[in-house]
């Protein structure tokens, strides 16, 4: 039997539309019976961010870091055009209109193919989050995990 292919994205954009992009190519690898692994870091760690507040102690710092990221997938800004927050609304309205899956949709549908979901545990140490504010399904990794994927990875991409 043919060794599986591997497909891994460092996803450290927090915007909307880059996170889309990630998300799709990682769909689709997985659908071709890719192993896909998308390490999340620093800004790409908002699309795991749970959309509700979570009651946790933190420093004046690490406070300030959570109120100015946004909270979950859905609230990520445009890497263009975002108009002081309009952008992704008319982005979101002209996917519905062509029957696009929304990012939120495509994250549950990663994890539905087995798409390993990675927290960087040194960026979450760097801006003060919590594993209770991401996602209940993922794991928690460091460089040199995702390092250990991606040198056997067929596919490696920055995004």
């Amino acid at each position: 039997m043919a060794e599986a292919k591997k497909t891994t994205i460092v996803l450290f954009s927090g915007d909307y539309d880059k996170a889309m992009a990630a998300y799709i190519i990682a769909n689709g690898a997985a659908a071709y019976d890719h192993e896909v692994t998308i390490f999340h870091t620093f800004w790409g760690l908002n699309a795991l961010r749970k959309p509700e507040k979570q009651s946790i102690a933190k420093g004046k710092l690490e406070a300030m870091f959570e109120k100015m990221m946004p909270r979950g997938a859905d609230r990520m800004g445009l890497s263009n055009m975002n108009f002081l927050g309009i952008g992704p609304k008319l982005i979101k309205k002209v996917m519905k209109k062509h029957n696009a899956m929304p990012l939120p949709e495509l994250i549950d549908m990663a994890r539905e193919q087995d798409v390993r979901l990675i927290g960087c545990t040194m960026t979450m140490d760097l801006l003060g989050l919590d594993e209770k504010e991401l996602r209940d399904d993922i794991e928690y990794a460091g460089v040199a995990a995702y390092l250990g994927e991606a040198s056997d990875g067929n596919v490696n991409l920055f995004i």
